[in-house]
């Protein structure tokens, strides 16, 4: 599929808004993610840019993400629900279907013509505590989402970063039959 090549994740973002449809559509396009037992562990925490929590979900992020992200029209938080309903056993498999569930975005955001940069470097306990995440949940990644800005915009260290060819591991290098890494 085309949207699975054209992916990426930049970091120069336009200041359009997302309008509220093409959110909703990133959400139902996560919503049909495969789960175990159809827990559907995944949430998503998010804010525009004219919401007052946006300044929560920014000072979430470590500062080297602040720098670019804060253009990003949307701050969105991924969250796993780690026990499931069903006898409320511990859920070993949240984070994985959370990950898929949001491939299922990533796919729809590109597809829309909409980019999204998810990342690593927030404060958990920051998020736990600022955005009301309960017991049971446990966040998983940020991501800034919204439409592909001006690469020109950025600090010079970060311009380059963007401007790189975009590669990938050859398939033999994440692929193997019958053993692991042959």
């Amino acid at each position: 599929m085309d949207a699975l090549k054209k992916r990426w994740s930049p970091l120069a973002f336009s200041s359009r808004p997302v309008e509220r449809e093409l959110l909703q559509q990133l959400f139902e396009a996560a919503r049909w993610a495969p789960s175990s037992f159809n827990e559907q562990p995944w949430r998503f925490v998010y804010a525009c840019r004219d919401d007052e929590a946006y300044l929560t979900f920014l000072d979430c992020l470590v500062p080297a993400n602040r720098i670019w992200a804060k253009h990003a029209p949307v701050l969105m938080l991924t969250v796993a629900k780690t026990f499931y309903d069903y006898k409320n056993n511990e859920n070993p498999f949240a984070l994985y279907e959370a990950g898929m569930a949001m491939g299922n975005l990533l796919a729809q955001a590109t597809e829309m013509g909409l980019v999204v940069h998810q990342m690593g470097g927030y404060s958990k306990k920051m998020a736990v505590e600022k955005l009301g995440i309960p017991e049971g949940f446990e966040p998983v990644a940020m991501a800034a989402i919204g439409y592909y800005g001006d690469p020109e915009k950025l600090p010079e260290g970060l311009r380059e970063r963007e401007q790189q060819v975009r590669t990938r591991l050859a398939v033999d290098a994440i692929s193997s039959q019958n053993v692991f890494g042959k």
